[in-house]
């Protein structure tokens, strides 16, 4: 049998980041939280988390915090059939729901859904930040009950539903393009102008290049691993990168920045993906998700 108050206080330590936030919130002694801890690590033959500031939990310490979490929502959904059962309102631990998605949709028209459920749940909201290809993977471990993915193949055990897709345009500054192609934009150009990248797994521009010129071309690379940054490093002039239409529309319309080829954008399909157990749970978020998409995602 679990010891299902150790393991609350597993989860309260990874989520606070301390084990005096924890005691705090689960309205304990430090040293209670800790003697739990070391107990439940003692019986499972593991460390289940890496002391520290913050301390976070190691792999096998992931895996039991999310069995507390599933466990907390089976218990929402008997307390809503049997509210007799339910301990008081303010007993009632808040749940924490992880998402995964890239970082340009949470920077432009994905806060707009979770924000809303913030203001229309009890429960807290972890979001998992990873390249629009890779955010699947994150549902394949079981890190994440949803995630907007790029990969429409659906994921083993999850719903998916298509979005629609997000835009983007290959931009500059003014003054980039006269430097970099006062002789056009082509194969042997791009060859010599900086580009921006996210970073490692950002694809976006080799598959603007592949699009248009159906060649692979290695660019010169700065890495800087923030949408916003994105757009202020192309206005200044650092470097060429694939932005968003939906934040750079009005840098367009002024002139501060201006497409290396007009009218090529690059067209990226998004798909958000639930996973089957979880997903009647969170259909409100699907929902917001969903519309939200409508509002701000090319058909």
């Amino acid at each position: 049998m679990l010891d299902y108050s150790a393991l609350r206080a597993l989860a309260a330590v990874v989520q606070t980041g301390s084990f005096e936030k924890a005691a705090g919130l689960l309205n304990v002694t430090p040293s209670a939280v800790s003697q739990r801890v070391k107990n439940l690590e003692e019986r499972m033959g593991t460390a289940l988390v890496v002391r520290g500031n913050p301390c976070i939990a190691t792999e096998q310490g992931g895996w039991v915090c999310r069995h507390v979490e599933n466990v907390g929502l089976l218990e929402r959904d008997l307390y809503e059939h049997l509210p007799s059962l339910a301990p008081s309102k303010e007993l009632i631990e808040r749940l924490t729901v992880h998402v995964a998605t890239n970082a340009d949709s949470l920077g432009t028209w994905f806060m707009t859904a979770l924000s809303t459920y913030a203001k229309m749940s009890n429960n807290l909201i972890d979001v998992v930040i990873d390249d629009e290809n890779h955010t699947s993977e994150w549902l394949q471990r079981g890190r994440v009950i949803a995630a907007l993915t790029g990969i429409e193949k659906q994921v083993q055990g999850c719903r998916r539903i298509a979005l629609g897709s997000m835009r983007y345009r290959a931009t500059a500054s003014p003054e980039f393009v006269k430097r970099h192609f006062s002789v056009g934009v082509n194969s042997d150009t791009l060859r010599t102008a900086p580009a921006l990248n996210f970073n490692q797994k950002d694809k976006l521009q080799n598959r603007w290049i592949a699009q248009v010129f159906r060649d692979d071309v290695a660019c010169p690379t700065h890495f800087l691993p923030s949408t916003q940054a994105f757009v202020e490093a192309s206005i200044a002039g650092m470097g060429w990168g694939m932005n968003p239409e939906y934040l750079i529309r009005h840098h367009l319309q002024a002139g501060a920045l201006v497409e290396l080829i007009p009218d090529q954008p690059l067209d990226v399909s998004l798909f958000w993906q639930v996973n089957k157990l979880a997903a009647d749970r969170f259909a409100i978020l699907t929902d917001l998700v969903s519309h939200a998409a409508e509002q701000h995602l090319v058909g």
